[in-house]
């Protein structure tokens, strides 16, 4: 199988704690989402990963943040999947990127990165993905430009199981899937 047509592997991460959370949600749908030659892997552990210090970093990396480091160098992309907290990223997604970014070796380094978020506000979180994009250009990571997608009024879009229902909304997914897909192939030639 030629690097072109191998499996593409997917680390995706939805930056909220929530159990409700309309972005673990999304991230759920982009898993059911993925085109063919597209498996999407899940981060889970925001939870477990201290505030970043860098007198505990000296001791060495805490598991949590070895495991999310290794698993998004093992990645051949990543999804990330943005609540909007006070016009920007949410604090356990920042703390989690900076404890991965932290030298050596810092992983992010021409990954490419699909960035969506959920919000049951009107913008559908796109501060926050902006701001995602903005720590992505220091970090060397090659996030796809287009589609974007910003889920609003995502209390209308998942049903009580936090199902997505809104086919408009899964048709944005999948369009963003397939173009992380070429993206990537595009990349590794």
């Amino acid at each position: 199988m030629s690097d072109e047509t191998r499996s593409i592997t997917v680390l995706g991460i939805a930056g909220s704690l929530r159990r409700g959370s309309y972005n673990a949600a999304a991230l759920r749908a982009a898993a059911e989402l993925a085109p063919a030659g597209m498996r999407i892997e899940t981060f889970d552990r925001l939870r477990d990963i201290p505030p970043y210090d860098e007198d505990v970093k000296q001791q060495g990396f805490p598991p949590a943040v070895a495991d999310l480091r290794a698993r998004i160098k093992a990645a051949d992309a990543l999804l990330i999947v943005t609540p909007e907290y006070n016009y920007s990223v949410p604090g356990v997604l920042k703390n989690a990127i900076d404890w991965a970014s932290r030298p050596p070796e810092q992983p992010f380094d021409g990954k490419p990165v699909a960035i969506m978020g959920a919000s049951p506000g009107a913008l559908g979180t796109a501060r926050a993905q902006y701001h995602l994009r903005q720590m992505f250009v220091f970090l060397n990571a090659l996030p796809l430009n287009r589609p974007e997608v910003m889920i609003a009024a995502a209390n209308q879009r998942f049903d009580a199981e936090g199902r997505l229902t809104d086919e408009k909304t899964r048709e944005f997914i999948a369009a963003l899937l397939s173009a992380l897909k070429a993206w990537t192939e595009r990349l590794r030639r």
